[in-house]
């Protein structure tokens, strides 16, 4: 599921992508390949991610907030369709963390269920109506869209212990994706962490991805969160016949 042909060093491409294929789910079943990856930033002058199939996506979610974008187009922007959903601007408008700047992964996971919901309903729905392979990323590939392809995932009937274990996959990439982004503090805009507070946003940890699983659940279940968000039940079953076969 996680391409290793590459040298420590070759930052020349995608370092935490991976296809969602192969997952087991609750029925006994298990997710198709080439339907959905997940992945760091793209940059410009990547080279295609090897053992992929389906590459490139017909359909990217950009999970990443405007200043992190900048004003230049999206590196794949020439194949494939582009959708832009800031799955944090809510959360910083609401002013939710004004007097607690970095809240930990867990509540930071947890409060994009209470205070991006209809952001995150909006990056489901583009990725799950994609007429073909949909990749989804934020910048590292970690937070963002841990919690959103933990929703898609879980939608489809994906297994939570495999939904927990494909997060941690990350961590094996973490030095990487720092290298990737040159070392920057990967930051939610506005936040001034301290060092201790920088080791965790630097991690990919156990807690943080059960707690929101454990808040799906305490809300009935997947699916009915996203019913109260908006999404049908007809939309999330061609989701899962898509993803399951």
């Amino acid at each position: 599921m996680v391409s290793t042909d590459r040298s420590e060093h070759e930052l020349d491409s995608l370092v935490n992508v991976r296809d969602l294929g192969g997952l087991p789910t609750e029925d006994g079943g298990w997710t198709r390949p080439g339907v959905l990856y997940r992945s760091d930033a793209p940059r410009v002058g990547d080279r295609d991610p090897v053992g992929l199939a389906g590459w490139p996506p017909r359909v990217v979610v950009d999970l990443r907030d405007a200043p992190e974008q900048g004003d230049r187009d999206h590196p794949m922007l020439t194949v494939a369709a582009v959708r832009r959903v800031s799955l944090l601007e809510d959360i910083h408008r609401s002013g939710a963390f004004a007097d607690k700047p970095f809240p930990g992964l867990a509540e930071l996971y947890t409060r994009m269920t209470d205070l991006a919901a209809v952001k995150l309903v909006e990056a489901f729905r583009a990725a799950s109506t994609a007429d073909g392979p949909a990749l989804v990323h934020c910048a590292a590939g970690k937070d963002r869209t841990g919690v959103l392809t933990a929703l898609l995932l879980r939608a489809a009937g994906v297994r939570r212990e495999a939904v927990v274990e494909d997060y941690l996959v990350t961590n094996d990439n973490l030095m990487r994706v720092l290298q990737r982004l040159e070392l920057a503090p990967i930051l939610p805009v506005g936040v001034d962490a301290d060092i201790s507070e920088l080791r965790e946003l630097h991690q990919a940890p156990r807690e943080a991805i059960d707690a929101v699983l454990t808040r799906f659940e305490e809300s009935g279940g997947v699916v009915p969160w996203l019913a109260r968000h908006g999404l049908g039940a007809d939309e999330v079953a061609r989701w899962r016949a898509r993803l399951t076969g």
